[in-house]
């Protein structure tokens, strides 16, 4: 009895994140518009793992034994040929109709692509084609003297680099118009629907384009054909540690190509080799081009044409290159390349004359005027369209630059008062270039970070402590140190992308932020990407799961996650994504996660995001009174470098250590420091006297005399307790909106312990509903409000605190004392 066939069952993707899978395993391999130009191969072997290497996400596909790969010379498509139009009766052009096609039409255009040509490749992530030449093809067959069975074919492609693939933060220098950079051993197994059109590929430096004198005629019923794309190339690149080499792409080309069909095959012939770099390689004089974005900036990295200087034309000194790295005076990083019979000519200077602009007169163009079309109905395909094109993307904001150091430069035209100079550098906006008191955790920090740059590898690191402690700044600094060892080639080259979850809108948005960086979008000139969220996940997902198939600009990402603790949702899909994408192989994406609650992923986030959190965490212990004083002397202490010996203190020392012990004894927070210190110095100069205790003394009254202290210092008993237990409810759920249910239990467990010496009778529900709407109606606390929330249970509604949290804390712990802090969790 014949079996009955049996439906394979398809694994269910609901509940899952939404994301897609790498690109390989959705690839089509076969093309019936592609075949072999000739079907005898020139040569077959026994496959090995590395020719299916493309196929191992599929799970559909295995290989069989005894499994043949056959190589071809070259491939022909097919090319749909353009509609052509004929001339009706009534002497009126116009496009064949339907029932006419196919009868004596344009037959299909055949393009050949052999090995060793020069193609534009599609690129997933970019809205640019890259850049690549193909090096070998091939099939599988059951063995070597079977034809080919599947029909599929396999394209290995050695990829050119632009200036816009290249990472933001690396050593800067000035390229041409379409100039490319050889990647040493940047290879990729494509399909051939990848492979865009033919391009050309030169060693000869473009020249200025002339603009036509006169419009060339386009012959009748053809569509007119565009150029092939041309680029120039003249330096092979390490886009890992950011050398530049000198190249010959042409011998280059030839030497490979005469290599024995073993090496052609395998890949290994378009390889460079290039000579390990020593401390001083060679002397070269180079003449320093005119620098047109200043060094460090972010810029050039998306810009794709730096021009010559003025007055000559690009290439007309050989042995005069731009220069490689911002301020190399006697040392260069242009490296030779290795070629087995490549003589080296001295370069000899040739001079040629600039080409004049066409100066021909051209007769104006008056503007073509369409006929405005009737307006499409309102649910018509062309007005949805329009509404989608019109629908603006989430209000991000982008980070702004770095002007910390803004402060200090002013001190320069400040005028020489000690007192107003003290108060411009204890502003909590100016950043030292050292920060004190945290060596250790920046070069821990510094030292992790630049170690998976340098592995290539992906990883997390969870920065946390409470406010206050110096960790973002310690990040920035770190980030300042990175920067400057790329650009000096100390480093690898990366991109550097800064995510605040208190600057973007929804957590979601985050995508959004590294997908235009991901992408190369230039947001200063183009504006945000017209992009969802979804969508950006989407490709954010393609490109770090295809890791070395993801072309040539897939190089490595430090993100910046700042205030973490607002990007966790219910669902926890933003935290999880951007700590999973770190695990990939060849991702080369380094998350760094700042947060203010150290047990953050115990308490809130589930297991799959701790698991892929990793082991890297640095938590940033709160200032100490010794810390305190040595971050308001060293700010101090800059203020007065530039002025006279015998000028009058801004500050005693009693006076910086009174605000020192005071800080530290309830939060250790730098901030609150430098802002009492500021206090103090502002109270000093109008008595034109140095800062004593007393001046300490009344700015610390008058940070307690702010509105949240005033409001917290009149409430009773039971409001001062519910405010305890919601903020309580806040640390250990890790999020701001709690449920009114938690809440109430809270407080009726704080009553006995906080009540003492008042009342410790335990409140009724109907009393406490009367506590919350007398705090609902001073607005110290929020509960969600709408027609949704009003078909939810009053158990089930969320309540948020709408004062500041660490006023709060401080000011019930000093009313309530220890038994408070206790519960608030602030040590004494």
């Amino acid at each position: 009895m014949a079996e009955t066939p049996v439906t394979p069952t398809r694994r269910s993707k609901r509940f899952q994140p939404l994301i897609s899978h790498a690109p390989p395993s959705t690839w089509t391999w076969t093309d019936e518009s592609t075949f072999w130009t000739s079907r005898q191969p020139c040569y077959v072997r026994l496959s090995v793992p590395a020719d299916y290497e493309a196929l191992k996400d599929d799970d559909s596909w295995t290989p069989s034994p005894g499994m043949h790969t056959a190589f071809y010379t070259s491939f022909t498509r097919l090319k749909p040929a353009r509609p052509v139009s004929y001339r009706a009766a009534n002497g009126t052009s116009r496009r064949k109709p339907r029932s006419a096609r196919g009868k004596g039409g344009a037959a299909d255009e055949k393009e050949v692509y052999s090995v060793g040509d020069a193609v534009c490749v599609d690129s997933d992530w970019s809205r640019r084609d890259s850049v690549g030449v193909i090096v070998s093809m091939w099939d599988f067959r059951a063995s070597e003297d079977a034809e080919s069975g599947e029909g599929s074919i396999y394209v290995r492609i050695h990829w050119f680099q632009r200036p816009s693939e290249l990472p933001a933060v690396r050593p800067k220098r000035e390229h041409y118009e379409n100039e490319v950079y050889y990647t040493l051993d940047a290879q990729a197994v494509l399909p051939t629907f990848k492979i865009v059109s033919h391009c050309t590929v030169s060693i000869q430096p473009p020249k200025p384009k002339e603009e036509p004198t006169r419009r060339a005629p386009r012959s009748k019923g053809l569509a007119p054909q565009e150029d092939e794309a041309s680029f120039y190339c003249r330096f092979a690149m390490d886009w890992k540690r950011g050398f530049y080499y000198e190249f010959d792409w042409e011998h280059h080309r030839a030497n490979a190509l005469a290599q024995s069909i073993e090496e052609q095959a395998s890949g290994r012939s378009w390889l460079v080799s290039t000579e390990a770099p020593t401390k001083r390689t060679a002397q070269m004089k180079r003449r320093r081009l005119k620098v047109v974005a200043p060094s460090g900036s972010e810029s050039d990295a998306d810009s794709e044409f730096r021009g010559p200087p003025d007055g000559e034309e690009p290439g007309s000194d050989d042995d005069e290159l731009p220069s490689i790295i911002e301020g190399a005076e006697s040392e260069t990083d242009v490296k030779s390349v290795v070629t087995d019979d490549l003589p080296k000519t001295p370069s000899k200077k040739r001079k040629r004359t600039v080409a004049s602009p066409s100066k021909s007169i051209t007769t104006p163009r008056k503007p073509r005027t369409t006929t405005k079309l009737a307006a499409p109905t309102p649910h018509s395909k062309a007005a949805l369209r329009a509404r989608a094109r019109s629908r603006k993307a989430p209000a991000v904001r982008v980070p702004p630059p770095d002007l910390t150091q803004e402060h200090y430069r002013q001190l320069e035209n400040l005028p020489e008062d000690p007192w107003l100079r003290a108060m411009h550098v204890l502003h909590v906006a100016a950043r030292p270039n050292n920060l004190p008191c945290r060596e250790d955790e920046f070069n821990r920090v510094l030292r992790t970070v630049e170690e998976l740059l340098e592995e290539g590898s992906g990883g997390c690191v969870y920065i946390s402590g409470v406010p206050g402690t110096g960790k973002t700044a310690t990040v920035h600094a770190v980030v300042r140190e990175l920067k400057r060892m790329a650009e000096s080639g100390e480093s690898n080259p990366f991109t550097y992308v800064e995510i605040n979850g208190l600057k973007i809108p929804e957590p979601s948005a985050a995508y959004n932020l590294l997908w235009e960086t991901v992408s190369g979008h230039d947001v200063t000139t183009d504006g945000h990407l017209r992009v969802s969220a979804k969508e950006a996940l989407k490709q954010l997902t393609k490109h770090f799961n295809a890791g070395v198939k993801a072309g040539p600009g897939s190089h490595a990402y430090v993100v910046l996650m700042d205030e973490l603790d607002q990007l966790v949702t219910t669902k926890q899909d933003v935290v999880y994504n951007f700590f999973n994408w770190p695990t990939l192989v060849g991702s080369k994406l380094v998350v760094i996660a700042v947060a203010n609650t150290m047990d953050l992923p115990e308490r809130v986030m589930s297991g799959r995001v701790r698991s892929r959190l990793g082991m890297i965490r640095i938590n940033f212990q709160p200032y100490t009174t010794e810390q305190l004083k040595q971050i308001v002397q060293t700010r101090l202490r800059t203020a007065a470098d530039s002025l006279p010996n015998t000028h009058t203190a801004a500050l005693t020392p009693d006076a910086i250590k009174l605000a020192s012990m005071k800080v530290a004894s309830i939060s250790g927070d730098a901030r609150r420091v430098l802002d009492v210190c500021r206090r103090a110095a502002e109270l000093a100069r109008a008595a034109g006297r140095p800062g004593e205790a007393r001046d300490v003394q009344a700015a610390l009254a008058a940070l307690q005399r702010s509105p949240t202290a005033a409001f917290v210092n009149t409430c009773s008993l039971h409001e001062r307790i519910m405010l305890v237990a919601l903020i309580r409810c806040v640390k250990r759920e890790g999020v701001e909106e709690i449920q009114w249910d938690k809440i109430r239990e809270q407080h009726i467990n704080y009553t006995y312990a906080l009540g003492t010496g008042e009342s410790t009778r335990v409140p009724r529900p109907g009393e406490l509903t009367v506590v919350l709407d007398s705090l609902l109606a001073s607005r110290a606390i929020l509960m969600e409000d709408g027609p949704t929330a009003a078909r939810k249970p009053m158990a089930d509604r969320r309540v948020i605190l709408n004062l500041e949290q660490a006023e709060v804390e401080r000011v019930l712990g000093e009313v309530g004392g220890q038994p408070w802090k206790q519960a608030l969790s602030v040590e004494a």
